[in-house]
């Protein structure tokens, strides 16, 4: 991703990316059209993408424990 904001495809390329899928695969087409549908999960993606973005602008460190809670919180715990 580039040092600014990323761009859509950006976003998608790593959301499929771990997932394991190709950008053109039928589950990230599938996710970019539901993205665009559901006012939801758009909200929730640009929050997610909105601390990135605070997080990287004002590089902001963390102890493990922070991280693992916030990582805890939005989600993205395997």
């Amino acid at each position: 991703m580039s040092e600014n904001k990323p761009t859509c495809k950006d976003v998608m390329s790593h959301i499929c990316d771990n997932l394991g899928e190709e950008l053109s695969s039928p589950k990230c087409i599938e996710i970019k059209a539901h993205l665009e549908k559901c006012e939801s999960c758009k909200k929730y993606f640009n929050s997610v993408d909105n601390t990135i973005l605070f997080y990287k602008k004002y590089d902001v460190t963390l102890s493990n424990e922070a991280h693992k809670r916030l990582i805890e919180f939005l989600g993205l715990s395997e």
